[in-house]
């Protein structure tokens, strides 16, 4: 373990007592939101994201020796392990090189190269090695025998022996594998006859690029364009000379002196070297991409989850849609629902004024503060809907609603569930997805916990990533998000409360049921009555636990109950009891953290429990506003370049972000329209779900294509530097690619082949 801390405390810039401390609090069964919450003080203060890091990084390492320790038995076994092999693979830092080195080793099915030596063809092979001005077929004329009946048998026997030799060089593997990886080109062209089918990818019909500067996004559309037999794809390594020239001199071969040695190295490539080293770069850059896409919709995932809760607000919410009707559910400022209705104001049937009237009265009645509307089929015209009803309800001289617009992006898989089933078994289908429209904007963390990560529709080319990576990435993304909140322990659902540090899916079903049983929680020390929740999950996860208006007010807050006799002690030092201490900013901010500090509990987490005292329960996610779109514009059709319209940031990718403007289909901000200045990471300017405003800068009505600005006063800019890396067309690799008409935006949109309302599902 000191090994492998001290190899990933360098990965990190960061001292390796503090990775061995948090490699030692995972192995004893701590959570990572625990130990970076309420351990600062033993690793010195990482953060969720180093811990995870920590943690697989650990477990690839733990992996690597498995697999080093069982490859040094099998060929000490075999009696070929010398001590300079055994330097090698004790060396090698990745599996693929101790692979390599292995490989001469592992047990195989008898080859032509095995068949060739057994007849004492390597003879043959090394004479012409040796001797390379003698003449093939003279010389290979006294090694005709059984199986090899010619010289040209003999002659091809020698070429199977050494290429063999060549492919099991792992030094020499490794240098032309990592040669082909820098050096070589991903070139892109149409399959015949596929030209109208695949029009989604006619931007890679005729596309190279180096394969070291492929950005994620395009490695995947890439990859998509040929599983659809759209693309026929070329792994371009660039010169052959180039590369048997280096297996010449690794292997110390005069291939200037011997046409046949010079023939037999350039077989010994094409059907050795290249075939391996493009499926190594097939790896490689897949597992660039995956990393990549994994990546952006973690992040995008964190943002949504982490969106501006619109609060304990009473919400009618609405599930738009045309022949079907709009599904509409009322739901109180607890989320608990309180009327349903199906109305039919659209095409075909028409009836707007009933449904108007129908769902005012509904509004007024409940005292409805807020109207979602759900941003699918028929939203704009559900939200001009959504606008007279809020206009008529303050004319009869209630409170005027406010409309905002809902990403319904995973609410169709809830409603289906059986978790919603069970959650609604009176309720029809559709009328559950209205419902939780509505209980997404009271608290989006609350709801969306309910929904497949998958399903929320957040990522890139989400169902072509790796979908165990893909999986246990967001999953972590959830438990982050979901303690960096605190989680209401008499509110929370099953869903939600599974998401706590240390709360298994059987635990939170038995904190719900004695919760039912018993009534509410009134201290954090009642858990310890709910059925097999023991010191070890209560340690994980109380501190993310809260209970407003219990016996103790410290439950209410984000401090940990073994650390209670610390504000115990400021309490003492104040001469004020807890409850005088909570929110006393003028005492509170005049303490010195040092002052009450131990040696359990240092400085770092003595501050934390003083700031959590001076802002109990703060919650970390923004302040709710919402975008207002603009009357009139409702279709891709209605935009027009220069337009400045306000819209929600709805998916943040490498090279930009997605802004939802209700016309149904998003619009995208390149990079290179976010700022006057260089941005290499869009999300250093905005996130998903923020309020923005932007300008339009094109439009492609037939293709659903929206490009669009943050620079609301600039003209058009030059492309962004990312777009002139080299490629393009079938030039040679480096060469640079022509800007296209348009520059980055143009080009960005093509490249992303996002046309429809949800671009990362």
């Amino acid at each position: 373990m000191t090994d492998f801390a001290a190899t990933i405390a360098t990965e990190l810039s960061v001292r390796p007592a503090q990775v061995g401390t948090a490699l030692q609090l995972l192995a004893e069964g701590n959570t990572v939101p625990f130990i970076s919450r309420y351990r600062k003080e033993a690793t010195g203060g990482l953060d969720d994201n180093q811990l995870r890091h920590i943690e697989q990084r650990h477990a690839y390492l733990v992996e690597l020796e498995q697999r080093r320790e069982a490859i040094l038995s099998a060929i000490e076994e075999q009696g070929a392990l010398t001590d300079e092999l055994r330097a090698a693979i004790l060396r090698a830092e990745t599996k693929a090189r101790l692979e390599d080195l292995y490989l001469p080793y592992k047990k195989r099915r008898k080859t032509k190269a095995d068949a060739a030596r057994e007849a004492g063809l390597g003879e043959l092979t090394q004479l012409l090695i040796d001797a390379p001005s003698t003449d093939p077929e003279a010389a290979a004329q006294r090694f005709i025998t059984d199986g090899y009946a010619d010289t040209k048998a003999a002659l091809d026997g020698a070429r199977a022996i050494l290429a063999d030799d060549i492919a099991l060089d792992a030094d020499l593997v490794g240098e032309v594998r990592e040669r082909f990886y820098r050096s070589g080109t991903m070139r892109a062209g149409v399959v015949e006859g596929k030209e109208s089918e695949g029009a989604n990818f006619k931007d890679y019909f005729d596309f190279s690029e180096p394969f070291d500067s492929l950005p994620s996004h395009r490695i995947l559309a890439l990859l998509r364009g040929e599983s659809e037999g759209v693309l026929a794809l070329d792994f371009d390594p660039g010169e052959d000379e180039l590369y048997t020239g280096t297996i010449a001199a690794r292997r110390g071969l005069p291939l200037q002196d011997s046409a046949w040695l010079a023939k037999a190295v350039g077989w010994a490539w094409r059907t050795k070297l290249k075939v391996s080293a493009t499926l190594d770069t097939r790896m490689r850059l897949k597992e660039k991409a995956d990393a990549g896409a994994l990546e952006v919709f973690s992040n995008n995932l964190r943002d949504v989850l982490l969106a501006a809760p619109a609060g304990e607000r009473a919400t009618l919410a609405l599930d738009p849609g045309y022949r079907n009707g709009v599904k509409c559910a009322v739901v109180d400022s607890t989320g608990k629902v309180v009327d349903t209705v199906v109305i039919y104001p659209h095409k075909p049937q028409g009836r707007w004024e009933e449904g108007v009237d129908t769902l005012a009265q509904l509004a007024a009645a409940h005292d409805v503060e807020l109207i979602a509307v759900g941003n699918g089929t028929a939203s704009r015209e559900t939200d001009k809907l959504a606008g007279e009803v809020a206009d008529r309800v303050a004319a009869g001289g209630a409170r005027r609603p406010t409309p905002v617009t809902v990403s319904e992006s995973g609410a169709s898989v809830y409603s289906a569930s059986e978790l919603a089933a069970a959650e609604f078994p009176e309720l029809d289908v559709s009328l559950r997805s209205a419902v939780s429209i509505g209980r997404r904007l009271q608290d989006p963390l609350a709801e969306l916990v309910k929904v497949d990560p998958k399903s929320i529709g957040v990522g890139q080319y989400q169902h072509d990533v790796d979908q165990h990576a893909l999986a246990t990435a967001l999953d972590a993304v959830v438990e982050d998000a979901v303690n960096a909140v605190g989680v209401d322990l008499n509110t929370a659902s099953v869903p939600l409360l599974e998401r706590v540090a240390g709360i298994t899916p059987t635990l939170a079903r038995n904190i719900v049921d004695y919760r039912d049983a018993h009534g509410a929680f009134t201290s954090r020390k009642e858990l310890g009555k709910v059925p097999r929740l023991g010191p070890k999950a209560f340690e994980q996860a109380a501190g993310f636990l809260r209970i407003r208006g219990g016996l103790n007010p410290l439950d209410a807050s984000a401090v940990h109950p073994e650390a209670y006799e610390v504000v115990e002690r400021i309490a003492s030092a104040t001469g004020l009891g807890a409850r005088e201490l909570i929110g006393n900013a003028a005492v509170l901010r005049g303490l010195d953290p040092a002052d009450f500090a131990t040696e359990i509990f240092g400085v770092p987490t003595v501050t934390d429990i003083i700031a959590e005292l001076d802002k109990p329960g703060r919650d970390p996610r923004p302040e709710f506003k919402t975008a207002a779109f603009k009357e009139g514009i409702n279709e891709v059709s209605d935009l027009t370049p220069g337009m400045i319209l306000e819209g929600t940031v709805t998916n943040v990718a490498a090279f930009g972000a997605f802004v939802d403007i209700g016309v149904h289909h998003d619009g995208l901000v390149h990079v290179s329209e976010m700022s006057e200045r260089f941005v290499s990471d869009p999300r250093e300017v905005v996130r998903s779900g923020d309020v923005v405003k932007v300008r339009v800068v094109d439009v492609d009505t037939q293709r659903h294509r929206i490009g669009l600005s943050l620079r609301l006063d600039a003209q058009a800019r030059k492309p962004a530097r990312r777009d002139n890396k080299p490629g393009g067309g079938s030039g040679k690799p480096g060469k640079k690619k022509r800007p296209e008409p348009g520059g980055a935006m143009a080009q960005a949109l093509k490249e992303a082949g996002f046309g429809a309302r949800r671009p990362g599902v």
